[in-house]
């Protein structure tokens, strides 16, 4: 939460009124500035942060309602407060309606009264200053994740553009391609692993390994698995051309399990 702001400014156009206030409000700790007039006033709030601001209603080439108005415009988030006589409740009453006054006092004042509405004036401001601060706060986070799901669909749509891509590649190579995952389930086959090894029904996905492959590769597969540095095996399926076949176990450089096999038919592998 951003520092207390305790500046309070007074505007009157009768210089005792402004000490008496001032005198009232020296123990209060708030730091208190004067004007005698509201374009006085407005010029001071050009270079201060103000947040309570106590005005008279008479006042010549500016009264206090238009004063007050123009700072509402101006500086939305200060507390503005008319002090002036009974007489000018009418005149006033307007623009409390529109949220140019937050509270009309009288003169003369009860000096308790006022002191007691100008620290409650200050604790509104400071609510209103951090609504804002946690408006904007809010506003910011979610300005990141919308940032943020932006890269994230943009992503996404380069991922699955380069998946449609490497599928298309795996599909069209000219070796056979299955992968295992670590249930011994085929999750991959490619259209020349098919040709190769289930050229009539392809259903080669969603089967067993040792239900799908020929008793040969099968048993290549174990020995392979199981025996350090037997990796590729070269023979001649029944009904088929001779091929080679390679197995690649997953998980060297990611965290992948299973295991691919590359069937490469003997023309390719000479």
């Amino acid at each position: 939460m951003s520092a207390i702001n305790k500046n309070l400014l007074l505007v009157d156009d009768e210089e005792n009124i402004l000490r008496a206030i001032k005198r009232l409000c020296r123990r209060s700790g708030w730091n208190i500035l004067t004007a005698g007039s509201g374009q006085e006033g407005l010029e001071i709030l050009k270079e201060n942060d103000v947040g309570v601001i106590i005005s008279d209603q008479r006042m010549p080439e500016m009264n206090g309602v238009e004063f007050l108005s123009r700072v509402k415009n101006l500086y939305p988030d200060t507390v503005r407060i008319i002090l002036s006589g009974y007489t000018d409740l009418a005149s006033v009453t307007d623009a409390i309606n529109r949220g140019a006054i937050y509270k009309f006092l009288t003169k003369p004042w009860d000096d308790d009264l006022l002191q007691e509405n100008i620290e409650q004036a200050f604790k509104s401001y400071e609510l209103v200053r951090e609504n804002n601060r946690l408006t904007d706060e809010l506003r910011q986070s979610n300005e990141s994740l919308r940032r943020a799901n932006q890269e994230l669909e943009s992503y996404a749509m380069l991922n699955f553009k380069v998946l449609q891509i490497s599928q298309e590649i795996l599909e069209n190579l000219p070796i056979g391609i299955i992968g295992l995952g670590d249930d011994d389930i085929i999750a991959i086959a490619n259209k020349k692993a098919h040709e190769m090894l289930s050229p009539e029904d392809f259903g080669l996905i969603g089967g067993f390994r040792k239900e799908m492959l020929p008793l040969q590769l099968n048993e290549f597969f174990d020995k392979g698995i199981n025996e350090e540095g037997i990796r590729s095996w070269v023979g001649q399926l029944e009904g088929s051309h001779g091929m080679k076949v390679i197995v690649s176990p997953l998980g060297r450089s990611s965290i992948s399990q299973g295991t691919v096999l590359a069937f490469i038919p003997e023309e390719e592998s000479l």
